[in-house]
């Protein structure tokens, strides 16, 4: 099975939720009973404001001008897709409850609830966490990452598969990268029916991209002095025939 690694660490909730926000490329926005989808048209905060940039015709900048208080209320909602073509692709929706105000030629939206759904479960996060909690500083690079390691380095990932206890991949028929950030790489394992996600931690968490880079160095030696697990075997020696 190769090492075991010492450091399991894993983002918080409101690291996830900061990373979302900072990765998400879209978002949609239900407001006065109606409905927008904004595509490149938000940025954040660094205490987790969302800055809308709308234009003009948008029904929520209408709503927020014409509000009696200029502060209507809305709800954002994020959906984190893995970059890598999965079953099941969504593996984060972040849903932002709060007010809009004009700032600055743009709406500024102030969250005062803040729900994030994972497969693990859905919590709901302290408003003071996620204000303090900062983004992964792998969160905008992940996309490039994975999708290189996917379709450049398949043999890579399939020695990474021998980190992974072999019940885990016991009917599996595909594996692919998920996800990474600077504590762990995480695998999804497509079966026929269904599918399962294993996480590799790294020994010591990547602050950037030069240090993941040693981080997955690291894994593929632990990997390359692991056997290879008998399930991917029988299914090379299977699809061999």
């Amino acid at each position: 099975m190769g090492d075991h690694h010492a450091w399991t660490a894993a983002p918080s909730a409101a690291e996830c939720a900061r990373s979302v926000l900072a990765a998400a490329w879209s978002c949609a926005v239900t407001a006065q009973g109606g409905r927008e989808e904004f595509v490149g048209a938000h940025t954040v905060a660094a205490d987790g404001r969302v800055l809308l940039h709308v234009p003009e015709d948008s029904a929520l900048l209408a709503a927020a001008i014409c509000a009696p208080r200029g502060e209507p209320s809305a709800v954002l909602e994020f959906a984190d897709a893995a970059p890598v073509p999965l079953r099941n692709r969504i593996r984060a929706r972040l849903w932002l409850a709060g007010w809009c105000a004009p700032e600055d030629g743009q709406l500024a939206f102030r969250p005062t609830r803040a729900v994030l759904r994972r497969p693990s479960g859905t919590v709901v996060l302290d408003l003071d966490e996620f204000a303090d909690a900062r983004p992964d500083p792998l969160a905008t690079a992940e996309a490039r990452l994975l999708t290189h390691l996917a379709e450049a380095h398949p043999d890579a990932v399939e020695r990474l598969t021998r980190l992974v206890e072999p019940d885990s991949l016991h009917g599996a028929v595909r594996v692919q990268p998920l996800a990474v950030d600077r504590h762990g790489l995480t695998l999804r394992i497509e079966r026929a029916r269904g599918s399962g996600d294993v996480r590799l931690p790294f020994h010591a968490p990547a602050d950037d991209v030069s240090e993941l880079t040693e981080r997955m160095h690291v894994l593929l030696t632990q990997a390359s002095s692991a056997s290879c697990p008998r399930s991917l075997q029988r299914q090379r020696a299977d699809g061999d025939r």
